[in-house]
């Protein structure tokens, strides 16, 4: 039986299908939820435990650390799938040829090259390579009518992204920000399978970030609804069949551009002067549940036969599917929350700190107002069981 490495932040989601399928499964992760399958060949960065802080993320989690203390599987398995905090540059010349995906994305992942490439042919924000935040505000002066924000030229999920004003203190290394005209919008994004010769969209979304519920200037990732739909886009759209027949048409130029095979994401931001694109995700993406139940495909087997050279028949969607991250609103001690709807979740007496991601609540249903409802719902009852079990700061 072939070998099969999952190699990433959370390989929760994509274990589940992967034991589906016909592979020896090795999962190398930072996080462990409760709710990860347990299985022989396994890695995990993070061992909660009871009474012990899951720490701060951001200064905790590196790609490259995880692909080094996974050294053994790397070199046992035939296949290796990166996901979410992994780059497939940080695998050695040898390893990467073990990779079912994109192997080459150096022109993605770096967000000034990447506009580079797409300028010319694709609307797109102006953006800009700094070296310190005088530069930055140097540039800003000589357009008048835009707002800018600062981002690191290589990262994702909406993490340290700010808005340029004059007061903004950012330390900042040469090459690794940008600064990028911020347009305002309607968050989107594309799930696309492509072999070697085809391409085809599989679903369009309503990509969520903080901003969406209320944090303002918050451009962290929360989740998606699908498909996007005049109910699902949650704005006052006129035309929703436009927007998708044009995301479709984009997305697909965009992976033939660069290449690319089986699953990957475009994210976009729309508003009256159209579509723009924002980025590429070279990878499987945060909708991967999501599009699971609402096209009724194994995505894992998708991507993998894309890679492979064989694009699955993608079927319409069935169900409307809404994820949501939930961030803890307090530092707080996990006791077992009763609801059916939600994943990703801390094991029980490990302590989440303030505004580190808690669980994921993910739902489906024909009828988009009784789930949106659900999650909301879900949300409201995460927030509260949060608050009872705070802990002093």
């Amino acid at each position: 039986m072939e070998k099969l490495l999952l190699i990433g932040i959370d390989t929760r989601s994509m274990l589940n299908s992967a034991l589906q399928l016909n592979y020896d499964v090795y999962s190398s992760s930072y996080f462990s939820t409760s709710d990860t399958p347990q299985i022989k060949n396994q890695k995990i960065i993070l061992n909660e435990s009871e009474n012990e802080s899951c720490g701060n993320f951001d200064d905790q989690f590196d790609g490259k650390t995880l692909i080094d203390i996974s050294r053994d599987f790397i070199d046992e398995v035939d296949y290796i799938i990166p996901i979410s905090g992994v780059s497939p540059s940080d695998f050695k010349k040898s390893d990467s040829r073990k990779i079912l995906g994109n192997r080459d994305v150096k022109d993605i992942e770096n967000k000034f090259r990447f506009y580079e490439k797409i300028k010319d042919d694709f609307l797109t924000p102006k953006t800009f390579s700094i070296n310190d935040i005088d530069e930055a505000i140097e540039i800003s002066k000589n357009y008048d009518e835009s707002r800018f924000i600062l981002k690191p030229a290589q990262g994702s999920g909406g993490y340290d992204i700010n808005l340029l004003n004059n007061n903004t203190d950012i330390q900042i290394n040469k090459g690794e920000f940008i600064l990028q005209e911020y347009v305002e919008g309607i968050s989107l994004s594309s799930s696309v399978l492509s072999t070697n010769m085809n391409v085809k969209t599989a679903v369009n979304t309503r990509l969520l970030t903080e901003n969406d519920f209320g944090i303002k200037n918050s451009f962290i990732y929360i989740g998606n609804i699908l498909p996007l739909t005049c109910k699902s886009i949650m704005a006052d759209v006129n035309d929703v069949d436009s927007i998708n027949n044009t995301m479709n048409k984009t997305s697909e130029n965009l992976i033939r551009k660069f290449n690319l095979i089986g699953s990957n994401g475009v994210d976009y931001i729309h508003n009256e002067n159209g579509l723009y694109v924002i980025e590429i995700n070279p990878r499987l993406q945060g909708t991967f549940e999501c599009v699971e139940m609402s096209l009724g495909i194994n995505m894992l087997y998708a991507h993998i036969r894309a890679c492979q050279g064989e694009l699955i028949e993608i079927p319409e969607p069935k169900l409307y599917s809404y994820k949501k991250i939930i961030y803890s609103p307090t530092r707080m001690k996990y006791q077992k929350i009763d609801l059916d709807n939600i994943y990703d979740l801390p094991h029980i007496g490990s302590i989440t700190e303030k505004s580190e991601p808690l669980l994921t609540i993910i739902d489906c249903d024909e009828d988009f107002e009784k789930l949106y409802e659900k999650v909301e719902s879900s949300s409201k009852k995460v927030n509260r069981e949060s608050i009872r079990y705070q802990l002093d700061a």
